[in-house]
């Protein structure tokens, strides 16, 4: 397991220097929409603390930095330094006061932080990339405060054969065969199989559920290709509730 996480880090160590301009390209500019949706159904409001975990080149957490204003805060997640690096770094394309954020080096499976610490949080392409993914989820919840919602965008794989031939196809021949004129055929290949192990959305739905989650509703979007799973703690452990979104 720690081979493997090693092994996920440095992947995402190399293509940190074309991650964001790859990510425009493949998904043809469609992740900002994702992500916007993604924030919104955080439940993020001004003032609040937030956090953005698996935060990548920082794109989310500086919505959620838009989204929380200069009365709150973000705390952007990941265990990529390179990532982080162009995180800290990144110009910020607001004209209004935006919220402080904190970049942290840290493995979503053991997050720095007390228990019930946040009012928000998100997450996007990460939770196909952890080892263990219920004990993320452990996590997550436990770092949140009670009433606290979480957005979680990834991949997902269709209903249908066809649409998921046409995934299929997509991944293999447009991002792989893109990302290979960057010199990262081999670091974007392994999103094909990583997709076959990653649990659909009833499946998530489920594992936020036994993690302690009091409602979980999964959001196919994209043709079902991609998705956001929202999460929400409860203010009690009685009253346990889950919602197919699909």
């Amino acid at each position: 397991m720690v081979k493997e996480n090693k092994s996920i880090q440095g992947i995402f160590n190399r293509i940190a220097p074309v991650y964001d301009q790859l990510n425009d390209r493949l998904s043809l500019g469609q992740h900002r929409i994702w992500k916007k949706m993604a924030v919104g159904w955080s439940g993020a409001k001004p003032g609040d603390t937030a956090l953005d975990l698996c935060c990548g080149s920082g794109d989310l957490a500086l919505l959620l930095a838009q989204q929380v204003g200069a009365p709150g805060q973000v705390f952007g997640v990941d265990f990529s330094s390179c990532q982080l690096d162009i995180a800290q770094h990144r110009p910020r394309p607001f004209t209004i006061p935006t919220a402080q954020i904190s970049w942290l080096e840290a493995d979503v499976l053991r997050l720095p932080f007390a228990d019930n610490t946040f009012d928000c949080a998100t997450m996007g392409y990460g939770l196909r990339n952890v080892v263990d993914i219920p004990r993320s989820l452990e996590e997550l919840h436990r770092v949140l405060k009670p009433g606290a919602k979480a957005a979680i965008l990834d991949f997902h794989r269709p209903q249908g054969s066809l649409l998921r031939t046409f995934q299929q196809w997509y991944l293999q021949h447009f991002v792989v065969e893109t990302a290979d004129k960057f010199g990262f055929r081999e670091e974007y290949a392994y999103i094909n199989p990583s997709l076959d192990q990653f649990p659909i959305g009833t499946e998530q739905i489920l594992l936020a559920q036994q993690a302690g989650f009091s409602t979980a509703t999964h959001y196919p979007i994209a043709s079902g290709m991609m998705g956001i799973l929202v999460i929400t703690k409860g203010n009690t452990t009685i009253g346990k509730k889950i919602v197919l979104g699909q």
